[in-house]
């Protein structure tokens, strides 16, 4: 994790807002958080430090907290979108800049919108993500929440906050990755308290700036993935229908969390409308190690069990792996769909997690097999790429129920951490040239 900037504060009447400033591009880009935010604690998640700094590679970005949330001053009652238009202008003004394009995410749109609408002078460009026109509370939205759903809706936040609330709708990829799920229960606790939250909902479903948006004559792009499963793809469409001259852009992938799924795309197109070129995005490339799990005999366990007592059971070991991969510090990267790939900073506890997970699998009735290597891979978003993720596939393909295998390079770091290992011999990988000394973990 790279170091936060500088957390600082603006004035704006009776409140602090939260702000911070990265990079030293030609335009000033104001990001506009959607839901609740907190500048500070995002930093912690990779994938949001990353999506910020290629943001900041072609600007000079901003970033706050909206009054009432994150560093920003708590305040009582809900603020009206006016005095958070008020926020942004004081927020700009601390920083000197007198003329920005505004990103705005989810209902950091709609505010987004407004602010450009109202100060066309101080906005240079819209860049509008997910973002809502019409709320589910406003009387002609389609969809429009009933009273009973309401009540549903704020029980489930009053007792799912403090947990990974949400997480299936807005980071559907990641719903299972407990790093993340941990990681985002954090983020919403420190960002809100449960009352405030129910309240800013509430009014996030009375949002309507559908009358404005034929006023808006500043360069717009709408970016939506078209199965977002917060908000529909047809809130994006509406938006780009009413804005004159607006760029719509819709995008696949079913994450409402903007630094979730392929975000390349997202920075791409961003940078394309306000610079007129494309980034160039060069991957992070680390040393991990690389662990392939894999049931055994899958499909001739799925016969003889019958499809929904094997789709329990997958869901229970699905579960167990990424517990154990978050208890061994690993990443869960993806789900393989009889197994998991998974990286580690340390050989010795990644190996130590595939044998715990080797022993849970038996408990459950299943038999799996793993592999490992360690190497330079390749971070591009969420993916992982690289040879060394090639081999550990190639050092799987070659274990047998119950086994660990490994590579040569896994067994050498791991000296002095009390394994024993037995040699299997040289093989030839497939598509991976030379010959490869692979080795199994006794137990």
């Amino acid at each position: 994790m790279m170091t936060p900037p500088e957390t600082k504060f603006a004035q704006s009447g009776d409140a602090s807002i939260a702000y911070q400033v990265l990079g030293q591009g030609p335009l000033d880009l104001v990001f506009v958080p959607g839901f609740v935010s907190h500048v500070e604690y995002a930093w912690e998640d990779p994938s949001y430090a990353r999506f910020l700094q290629q943001l900041a590679s072609f600007s000079r970005l901003i970033l706050f907290d909206k009054r009432g949330t994150g560093l920003s001053d708590r305040i009582t009652g809900i603020p009206t979108l006016e005095q958070r238009m008020d926020d942004m202008r004081a927020v700009m003004d601390a920083v000197g800049s007198q003329r920005a394009a505004m990103f705005g995410v989810s209902e950091g749109g709609s505010m987004s919108v407004l602010f450009a609408a109202t100060y066309p002078e101080r906005t240079s460009a819209l860049v509008l993500y997910g973002t809502i026109a019409k709320g589910w509370l406003v009387d002609d939205a389609s969809g429009a929440l009933t009273r009973e759903h309401d009540e549903a809706s704020d029980d489930k936040w009053r007792k799912g906050w403090g947990g990974p609330v949400s997480i299936e709708s807005m980071a559907p990829s990641l719903a299972h990755d407990e790093r993340f799920r941990q990681w985002w229960a954090k983020f919403l606790r420190l960002s809100a308290g449960p009352t405030t939250v129910i309240n800013l909902i509430r009014m996030y479903g009375q949002i309507d700036v559908s009358a404005i948006l034929p006023t808006i004559h500043i360069p717009t792009l709408v970016l939506h993935r078209t199965a977002d499963l917060a908000i529909e793809v047809e809130q994006g469409r509406y938006l780009a229908e009413r804005i004159p001259g607006a760029k719509l852009v819709e995008l696949a992938g079913d994450d409402h969390l903007w630094w979730v799924g392929d975000t390349e795309v997202i920075v791409n197109e961003i940078a394309e409308f306000l610079t007129g070129k494309q980034q160039t995005i060069e991957p992070d490339r680390v040393l991990a190690t690389v662990l392939f799990t894999d049931i055994v005999d899958s499909t001739k366990r799925a016969a003889e069990m019958g499809d929904n007592r094997w789709r329990d059971l997958l869901g229970s070991h699905h579960a167990m792996l990424s517990k154990e991969i978050n208890h061994f510090r690993g990443r869960f990267v993806q789900s393989t769909g009889d197994g998991c790939l998974a990286t580690f900073d340390g050989p010795a506890r990644a190996l130590r997690c595939a044998l715990a997970i080797s022993d849970e699998s038996r408990r459950m009735g299943l038999e799996i097999r793993a592999g490992l290597h360690t190497g330079e891979i390749e971070l591009i978003e969420q993916e992982i790429a690289g040879l060394a993720v090639h081999i550990a596939a190639r050092v799987l393909a070659q274990a047998q129920a119950n086994e660990v295998w490994l590579s040569r390079t896994v067994k050498d770091l791991v000296v002095g951490s009390g394994f024993e290992f037995s040699e299997q011999g040289d093989f030839s990988l497939k598509g991976i040239p030379g010959e490869w000394r692979l080795f199994t973990v006794q137990r």
